[in-house]
């Protein structure tokens, strides 16, 4: 029974031994979580105090390891973290961890660890710190209409535990904004462009993001080629343009009717086709019509015909006005009167007396080319 009592005494005091033990250190870290940009650099803090003013032999920080791999590294030692680490010489109670240009497989749990001149004295202090790690990341609204009041923000996955001073670029050029928010208001077709954030004096930035500005159509133009005189024949094209996002739907007018719905309109040339041609450029958010664009086609005479006058029968004596008329553009230039059966003119302008009975025809020119009439027959009443 004796025994049996001095093994539980002796049980209980090892107990007693180790809760003492345990409360003699008290590891307190400044924060429990830390947050920080890629590429950054963090400080890690934590205060401890020793009750019985043991000998401490050693201090370091640690990181979250696999107990069945042996004993915490010190990150000194870690070639993960070779000239990265700095243990900042604070006075005791107080240490410091400095990690420098920190990567996104930083992020994990960080302990302080501390040895002391007495058996078995080594400490780890509990909970540790939380180490986030994150990007700039710039949020711009899914859908941007001109005229919106527009704002681009900042983020961070994370609360930074630092709030740096932030800045802003376009196309890489700083802006003047200094603060997590960008506003454009009201937004313009010209803002559109690429943004990024990043802290003011430090290479740490955001990726680009493209500020897409939707907008109606501005600016439509009509052209036609090849330029110059349009003759009956040939081929022309009838292009419209205009700055707009997303991009237009065109539609061709001659007066008020459609002829057309593409960009460019190809002609081949009649002489119907002379007259007056508006392009239509239109998205979801607007509709724009082009200033009218003329087309004056050139072409030879046609439907060239002769009148008489008096219509009614011709007694002898009296005379008769033979009149010839076409359809020509520019207008006819020379008018030429021929007897049938004849090969030389006897006559010219625009109308002509015959001196004699017969069948007459006109030739009608102007510089693109020319026609004959049908003949008309003169005939006196009585012969």
């Amino acid at each position: 029974i004796s025994l049996r009592m001095s093994l539980t005494v002796s049980l209980l005091v090892l107990i007693f031994i180790s809760v003492v033990a345990l409360d003699e250190w008290a590891v307190t870290y400044t924060s429990k979580s830390v947050c920080v940009l890629k590429g950054s650099a963090v400080n890690i803090s934590c205060t401890f105090k020793n009750i019985n003013k043991y000998k401490v032999k050693k201090t370091f920080w640690t990181k979250q390891w696999a107990e069945n791999t042996g004993q915490p590294p010190d990150l000194l030692d870690d070639p993960e973290y070779r000239g990265r680490v700095q243990y900042l010489e604070d006075k005791q109670p107080n240490d410091t961890l400095r990690l420098k240009n920190v990567t996104a497989k930083d992020q994990r749990k960080y302990y302080f660890r501390f040895s002391t001149n007495q058996p078995g004295g080594k400490y780890l202090g509990e909970g540790g710190v939380d180490l986030s790690v994150t990007d700039l990341q710039v949020e711009v609204p899914e859908r941007v209409i001109e005229g919106d009041n527009v704002t681009l923000t900042c983020k961070t996955s994370c609360r930074l535990t630092v709030r740096p001073t932030l800045t802003w670029y376009r196309n890489g050029h700083p802006l003047s904004s200094s603060t997590d928010q960008l506003h454009l208001q009201p937004v313009s077709r010209e803002d559109a462009d690429r943004y990024r954030c990043g802290v003011l004096g430090q290479n740490l930035r955001s990726p680009e993001v493209t500020l897409n500005v939707r907008y109606g159509p501005k600016s439509i133009s009509v052209s036609i080629s090849p330029s110059g005189e349009i003759v009956e024949g040939s081929s022309v094209n009838l292009t419209c343009s205009s700055d707009a996002n997303p991009p237009v739907e065109y539609n061709w007018f001659k007066g008020t009717s459609l002829v057309a719905k593409r960009e460019t309109y190809t002609m081949n040339i009649s002489s119907v086709d002379s007259g007056e041609y508006k392009c239509k450029s239109s998205n979801e958010h607007g509709v724009k019509y082009s200033t009218a664009l003329s087309l004056d086609v050139l072409y030879p005479p046609k439907i060239v015909s002769v009148s008489i006058s008096p219509s009614r029968e011709i007694v002898e004596g009296s005379s008769v006005t033979l009149t010839c008329s076409s359809d020509a553009n520019p207008p006819v230039q020379n008018y030429t009167w021929f007897k049938e059966g004849g090969s030389s003119p006897v006559g010219s302008g625009h109308s002509y007396r015959p001196p004699q009975r017969g069948s007459y025809y006109c030739e009608a020119q102007n510089e693109h080319g020319s026609q004959k009439s049908a003949a008309v027959t003169v005939s006196v009443k009585g012969i």
